[in-house]
């Protein structure tokens, strides 16, 4: 409060608005300087945990040093930075092998036409989640691409029997059957 009545001393009851603006900073660092170090005190697990082995927290920090790179690569797949996205994805399944962020991958290989790399990464997280609808329509859209109708086909049917009233699939069968 102190500071506040300096400020407004200082620049008036508007003094909000001549605040810089801030600064963003990439989560990727955010999440660098926010886990303690070895040597501070409580930086250790409980007590529960085991205290001879680490393997439980280089785990756990490497699952989430993963989720922190898919959610850098989703936000420069908003930017529209399909490349980019997919080294960041590329990373974060070099930690942790990850559904969604196969078929985020798959997304930006679509966008890149590098159609062969979508039915990888489609195939890659249809290995993890057999019904997955996302991976599944990603897939059959790259089979499109690359002419491979019959499977394109078979994809669209297995996605229809989880979501019957998929607009998109409907749309992509129909397109499909005329081609």
């Amino acid at each position: 409060s102190r500071m506040t009545r300096a400020l407004m001393e200082k620049d008036g009851v508007d003094w909000r608005q001549k605040l810089p603006p801030i600064p963003t900073v990439p989560i990727s660092a955010q999440t660098r300087w926010s886990v303690p170090s070895a040597e501070a005190p409580g930086a250790n697990t409980p007590a529960t945990a085991p205290a001879s082995r680490g393997e439980p927290d280089q785990a756990a920090a490497g699952t989430e040093r993963a989720r922190t790179l898919k959610e850098e690569g989703n936000e420069l797949v908003k930017k529209g930075n399909h490349k980019k996205a997919v080294e960041k994805y590329s990373e974060s399944l070099k930690l942790s092998q990850e559904c969604a962020t196969y078929t985020n991958r798959a997304l930006c290989y679509l966008a890149l036409q590098q159609y062969q790399e979508a039915v990888q990464d489609c195939t890659g997280a249809l290995r993890l989640e057999p019904n997955n609808v996302k991976a599944l329509y990603r897939r059959a859209q790259a089979f499109k691409e690359l002419k491979d109708y019959k499977s394109s086909i078979a994809d669209i049917k297995s996605l229809l029997k989880t979501e019957p009233k998929n607009t998109a699939a409907l749309r992509l069968l129909q397109e499909l059957n005329r081609a």
